[in-house]
């Protein structure tokens, strides 16, 4: 891939013109396919490749366009949705052994939006198993490339998602995000990856890893197409009791009206020694950008970034352990086999193990551990006392300013293997995690790409805003896109 290669037309385009019939959504998905067929074998988005699904549901969105009748605002949009989102066609795995035959009886509350939106699904995307990594490398089907350079990875957990956007495999991807896992393998693989506030999107038919934390987010090629899709995943749904109420404007169509005396505040503990000497240049330029179209740049202080990483890695294993219990082999999910004098607390023990993989297992000890009797109050109940100091302090930020700018993560994607210490893959998260951990929105664009190893390899910037501040924050990320 080149960083000179032209960005493809904005989704709006091309679902104005499947609507009036001036583009089949059947040749597009054939394309997308042929694209799939010559190279997924060696990025590995894909876990699951919908190819006579995608091509029915196009011939249906051509049929409707044919008789004159819209199939939707993203007719014929060719979306890929990361394997821990339910869907009644195929397999939902999570990337795991545990899961990997289960064939889930309905569908997300995101992919019935999507369909009646005249979304077209081309397949299920590559993962760290649970969503748990920083890199795709802890898929139990093998890691997904960076299809920038296929030494390296795409980031995590949604690296298959982004993948499958930076290839051009698809027009946009569903990814989670628990930690920074839209966000941060955007940043590495070049696109825009948008994490919505807590509630905004229904996780209903989300695999559960952490459920305070967890946030279903588009990935896209811009940050319009990313409104695009986020326009019609958002809204209340009463089958999720933590989905937030009230009206939700269409920001798509605004995204071209800049914003007048628009503040940007950049703490100084994002201007860290730990970026890389290429992440800390971008976000240079990217300040001067900000100064360039006319933004106020606003110094602030963000103490608790440090704390950030150890709070995140108390609260999500705890959850994790509490939701994972239920794969105990009997219900659903693998099942080990038992020899004579077994029982059933060993069929426990050795489904979880041989189903698990080791990231996952050593997360659910974890959390285990920091919820049990002599511990809960030492680490849990000290986590989210810290969670809401980190809230709070976010809340003074944005008393400041109206986005906050910094890198998405410290380092440009690594090569495999490059991370073998957990700490070390953790510290990608560092920019992150806090935005779950306040349930604020952020967005990852590409800020520009550095060389290494005779590579131009993409650097993310990333955009913070209040709660429930979609409009300022997608503003705000298509002035830098223009800029």
């Amino acid at each position: 891939m080149s960083p000179d290669a032209p960005r493809p037309e904005p989704l709006a385009k091309i679902c104005e013109d499947v609507r009036h019939g001036r583009v089949k959504a059947f040749d597009r998905v054939a394309a997308f396919l042929t694209a799939i067929s010559q190279r997924d074998g060696e990025i590995h988005a894909f876990n699951e490749v919908f190819e006579q699904h995608a091509l029915d549901q196009a011939r249906r969105v051509d049929q409707l366009a044919k008789r004159g009748e819209s199939p939707g605002p993203l007719a014929g949009a060719v979306i890929a949705i990361k394997d821990n989102i339910v869907m009644s066609v195929g397999k939902t795995t999570c990337s795991s052994k545990m899961l990997a035959n289960y064939c889930s009886p309905f569908n997300a509350t995101v992919i019935e939006r999507l369909e009646r939106a005249g979304a077209i699904f081309i397949g299920k995307t590559n993962l760290d198993e649970f969503a748990m990594g920083s890199s795709t490398e802890n898929s139990a089907f093998g890691p997904t490339r960076n299809p920038w350079d296929t030494s390296r990875v795409p980031g995590g957990s949604s690296g298959g998602s982004a993948a499958a956007v930076a290839a051009r495999f698809c027009d946009a991807a569903l990814g989670s995000d628990t930690g920074g896992s839209i966000r941060q393998p955007a940043a590495l693989c070049g696109c825009v990856g948008f994490k919505p506030t807590y509630g905004r999107v229904s996780r209903y038919g989300l695999v559960a890893f952490g459920s305070s934390l967890d946030q279903i987010g588009p990935f896209a090629h811009s940050v319009e197409d990313a409104a695009l899709v986020y326009d019609e995943l958002v809204g209340f749904d009463p089958n999720d009791s933590t989905s937030a109420e009230g009206t939700n404007e269409r920001l798509a169509g605004k995204l071209g009206q800049p914003i007048a005396k628009l503040r940007i505040g950049v703490p100084r503990e994002y201007r860290s020694d730990a970026n890389s000497p290429a992440v800390a240049a971008v976000l240079e330029k990217s300040i001067a950008a900000a100064r360039a179209f006319g933004a106020e740049i606003v110094d602030i202080d963000l103490p608790l970034t440090d704390i950030g990483i150890s709070t995140y890695y108390v609260i999500a294993p705890a959850e994790a352990s509490s939701n994972l219990a239920r794969y105990d082999g009997i219900r659903y999910g693998h099942r080990a086999k038992l020899e004579a004098g077994e029982d059933l607390e060993d069929l426990y023990s050795k489904s979880r193990a041989e189903g698990f993989g080791p990231e996952v297992q050593r997360r659910i000890m974890l959390g285990t551990y920091v919820l049990s009797s002599g511990y809960y109050d030492a680490y849990y109940k000290r986590a989210l006392q810290a969670r809401r100091l980190i809230k709070d302090e976010f809340d003074r930020a944005f008393a400041k300013c109206d986005v906050i700018l910094g890198p998405t993560s410290p380092v440009v994607a690594f090569p495999f293997g490059g991370k073998k210490d957990p700490l070390s893959m953790y510290l990608c998260d560092v920019y992150t995690v806090n935005t779950n951990i306040a349930g604020i929105p952020g967005i990852s664009i590409n800020g520009g790409f550095a060389e290494e190893g005779g590579k131009k390899l993409p650097v993310g910037i990333q955009l913070q805003a209040p709660a429930f501040a979609e409009e300022t924050l997608l503003r705000a990320a298509a002035m830098f896109e223009r800029a």
